[in-house]
């Protein structure tokens, strides 16, 4: 496989809010066949990085499908969205400013804290296995419109966690891709259990 081609046909798969935000970049030295970096809210760039070495195991389904959802997983996290825990940080650092405008250390160290405490909230939100399967549901929404149906997409991402713990000599899955198989598999039609409406 070369990878400069398969980089060119994969950006074509990607949709458009992914091209802008995302960059594939070949990484032959990583033991995981693709992966990317939990984005930090300072940093724009949220480079994706794939062993194409690894990669060329899979089949074209399960690499389309494995790149939109790291893509839709990437393009989803974001820091600065209009809701309370965003609104309670940016409270927490004005009120902060004005504190030690003050010379208040009480006030300061409050502040400080509601700050932090809603910076955790909108980390653990993100990086938690709901985040991850709204990232599954996005990835087949967008392979429906590249032609897949949609129990085909579930079943090629579905195949194509399975095949990645394979190719990178895990022995098992782990809880978050239990979880994310389970409700594939129900998207499949290959399961009658899947994940509760209320899942966090």
């Amino acid at each position: 496989m070369e990878p400069n081609a398969e980089i060119r046909r994969l950006l074509d798969v990607m949709p458009a809010s992914g091209r802008m935000t995302t960059k594939i970049v070949s990484k032959p030295e990583q033991a995981k066949v693709i992966d990317a970096s939990f984005p930090q809210p300072w940093n724009q760039a949220r480079p994706i990085y794939i062993n194409f070495d690894l990669w060329r195991r899979l089949t074209k389904p399960q690499r389309d499908l494995l790149l939109l959802q790291v893509v839709s997983w990437l393009t989803g996290v974001r820091w600065f969205k209009p809701d309370i825990y965003q609104g309670v940080v940016l409270v927490g650092l004005l009120g902060g400013l004005l504190e030690a405008a003050q010379s208040d250390v009480v006030g300061v160290a409050v502040a400080g804290g509601l700050s932090a405490v809603a910076l955790v909230r909108i980390w653990r939100t993100n990086k938690s296995q709901e985040s991850e399967l709204n990232a599954d549901a996005a990835a087949i929404r967008v392979a429906q419109r590249r032609g897949y149906s949609e129990v085909e997409a579930a079943g090629h991402l579905l195949s194509a966690i399975e095949a990645v713990a394979k190719i990178e000599g895990r022995s098992s899955l782990n809880f978050s891709e239990l979880i994310r198989c389970q409700n594939l598999r129900a998207i499949a039609g290959l399961s009658p259990v899947s994940m509760p409406e209320n899942y966090q």
